[in-house]
């Protein structure tokens, strides 16, 4: 055999041996918004469609209240609670049975926050460790497999967070050997980096208070750099360094709340706020650079323009954008100016802050309502079709008084982890 055929040979073996592991790594949800932090989830053989009005869970364990999402790696479904009012605690159950694997409880006290049900940041799995932030800015670094604790932080006492009404809700990204944090400190602590394994400080960058949207990872001009949209602006940081690569702002920031997650594609960035509209950038690909391609804004979060998004993140797919309005309209838009393309409101009436959760499966948009219905539908600029819809959980009304679910699902094992602030279930999603 050649020298050639060889080399190509193990080339092939080893793209093989990639494509595998990238398989395998697909069948777990280990942080916020699935594998890829994007929304999209990869397995298939999958049901069509539901066959009752409701799922039937595989198994459901009881929960405290919480908003963190559940996340699913290697067998084990995390999830963060608040037991009582003196304690948060993170806990780790059997993806296929529910039965508990260990639970890690530690002191923690809500003071001058809002929407005190429980801790908002889902956990992030990686190498077999699980890092857990609070609500309140305690960080704990835990072994995946027993609970045991490699470190932890009280990020507000370090640097003195200035705590957003809602508590600290952005999900901790893991880039590298650095763990990325948007939590508002002061004295230029508004993001953190810090080593992943030991918990050190590697850098910190900006002034800003935090806002509730996770940062953003992309590759731009031959680096990665961190899109982090703050209570006051949005910034591009290099991953490596956290210095400043570029800066721009809403035209009117005067009431930013910042929650659903900016949303790449195409050198484009989707940026929607609930009181400030929607704003589209244009990534620069040969330097460190953004330019602003539109922006919209109507006269009032019930008197809308293009996308006044709250909770849920919206979907940027090449010609069309498709999100929840402030009052809980799903709307489809033209991706080149924000016109509005159709609007329906046959998944979720109108309700103020109405959310759904969006998550991409090949030419599906698998749709979670906060009235706890799962729906397949498919989501096309000539409006929304609903092939299956079921039941998939109750709401509750310790998130909010009118009974809603708003924790985002994962979905991992051809099934779906849910929670509510009584139960944390799984239901099979498997084709029969």
């Amino acid at each position: 055999m050649s020298p050639m055929k060889g080399s190509r040979r193990r080339r092939l073996v080893l793209l093989a041996a990639a494509a595998l592991a990238a398989l395998a790594a697909a069948d777990d949800w280990p942080q916020w918004r699935g594998p890829t932090r994007d929304g999209r989830w990869y397995e298939t053989g999958l049901v069509e469609h539901f066959a009752a009005a409701a799922l039937e869970p595989t198994w459901r364990v009881a929960v405290a209240p919480g908003y963190t999402s559940p996340t699913v790696a290697a067998g084990r479904v995390f999830l963060s609670d608040r037991p009582d009012a003196d304690h948060e605690r993170v806990l780790c159950v059997d993806a296929a049975t529910g039965e508990a694997r260990w639970e890690h409880r530690y002191e923690c006290r809500y003071s001058g926050i809002s929407s005190r049900a429980g801790p908002r940041a889902a956990i992030t799995i990686h190498d077999g460790r699980a890092y857990a932030l609070g609500a309140m800015g305690h960080l704990h670094c835990l072994a995946a497999d027993t609970g045991a604790v490699f470190w932890s932080k009280d990020l507000s006492a370090l640097y003195a967070i200035q705590m957003p009404v809602w508590g600290i809700a952005a999900a901790p990204v893991i880039e590298g050997p650095l763990l990325l944090l948007q939590i508002g400190g002061r004295e230029g602590a508004g993001v953190v980096a810090l080593d992943r394994l030991s918990g050190e400080e590697r850098w910190k960058a900006l002034p800003d208070r935090a806002s509730y949207a996770t940062p953003l990872i992309i590759d731009q001009a031959g680096q990665r750099v961190a899109v982090c949209w703050t209570a006051q602006r949005i910034v591009g940081l290099a991953v490596n360094s956290g210095r400043l690569l570029w800066e721009t702002a809403f035209p009117e920031p005067a009431r930013l709340v910042a929650v659903a997650d900016p949303v790449l594609d195409q050198n484009r960035l989707f940026f929607s706020d609930y009181w400030e509209g929607s704003l589209m950038l244009r990534v620069d690909p040969k330097r460190p650079a953004v330019s602003r391609l539109w922006y919209r804004k109507g006269a009032s979060d019930q008197q809308t323009d293009a996308l006044h998004a709250m909770i849920t993140t919206p979907i940027l797919d090449g010609e069309a954008l498709y999100g929840v309005d402030s009052h809980g309209e799903l709307r489809g838009l033209r991706a080149a100016d924000g016109e509005r393309l159709w609007e329906s409101l046959e998944l979720l009436p109108k309700l103020r802050w109405g959310t759904m959760h969006f998550v991409r499966n090949r030419d599906r948009v698998w749709i979670f309502t906060e009235k706890g219905d799962l729906a397949i539908t498919r989501l096309t600029p000539d409006g929304l079709t609903v092939l299956s819809r079921a039941r998939l959980i109750e709401p509750t009304k310790a998130q909010h008084a009118r009974g809603v679910v708003w924790s985002h699902p994962a979905f991992a094992n051809r099934a779906v982890f849910c929670r509510n602030d009584r139960e944390l279930l799984c239901a099979s999603l498997a084709a029969p």
